[in-house]
């Protein structure tokens, strides 16, 4: 009983907060659209957003590595496994410049479908060809612009937290855009979050590891499909070393 008034007190919090930090991401992107063009600044006020739910949560703390991986003056085509919605938070965190590739139903979130719209973030209609092919285009502007792109290559969430297949979408827009690949590896989202609940029942932590890039000529003579396997690869075996502790 405990959890669950925890729970709806932490989700009336979120709901609330929302509101009043989105007119915040507003005012941010008046103040800096004419000369802001990557939207750097309305992306870190998103990831500061994103991040203050983790920090007063006491049930979901979350250990990160490798975050010196990350060359901020590099365009990468960042890829993450997917266990939780608690995932887009987590990545947050790491507060390094990029544009969210997600499926379109989200921009009809209250507030925060309307901070994806302020930050010119990515939507995909899953069903939509025509979308795919818009979707890179619009990837490829963003990263000639300077933005990294952030993409879940499983398409939607794992229920048991094992990786699903990838899609080649990101590997086909790194090949074609000559960039390393950023691979991120969660875990522990999906116990904390899992995929059809909104309980928090337990502390569970969260371990997030930034793994090495992939760089363009590692993958010059594969195709998406297999540059994908390639990463999936070094992924699952972090997960494994992960979940050993190691």
């Amino acid at each position: 009983m405990w959890f669950v008034l925890f729970s709806l007190l932490f989700w009336i919090f979120v709901a609330v907060s929302s509101i009043i930090i989105f007119f915040g991401a507003l005012l941010v992107w008046l103040l800096t659209i004419l000369f802001d063009k990557r939207l750097w600044l309305q992306h870190q006020y998103s990831c500061f957003w994103g991040s203050i739910y983790l920090w007063l949560n006491p049930f979901w703390p979350i250990k990160v590595e490798g975050k010196e991986r990350i060359d901020h003056s590099q365009v990468y085509v960042a890829v993450s496994n997917h266990q939780s919605m608690l995932d887009i938070l987590v990545i947050h965190t790491l507060f390094f410049h990029f544009k969210w590739v997600s499926k379109k139903e989200n921009l009809y979130l209250p507030f925060v479908g309307w901070n994806m719209v302020l930050n010119r973030y990515v939507t995909l209609d899953r069903a939509s060809r025509k979308s795919f092919i818009r979707m890179m285009r619009d990837c490829q502007k963003h990263m000639v612009q300077g933005s990294s792109i952030m993409i879940f290559p499983e398409g939607t969430r794992s229920t048991d937290g094992n990786m699903r297949n990838f899609k080649d979408g990101a590997f086909r827009l790194a090949k074609q855009m000559r960039c390393p690949i950023l691979p991120i590896v969660l875990d522990g989202t999906g116990k904390s979050l899992p995929k059809r609940g909104f309980v928090i029942k337990e502390k569970t932590p969260i371990s997030v590891r930034v793994l090495d890039p992939v760089m363009p000529a590692e993958f010059e003579s594969l195709d998406p499909r297999q540059t994908g396997e390639m990463v999936k690869d070094k992924m699952n075996t972090a997960l494994v070393e992960m979940r050993q502790g190691k």
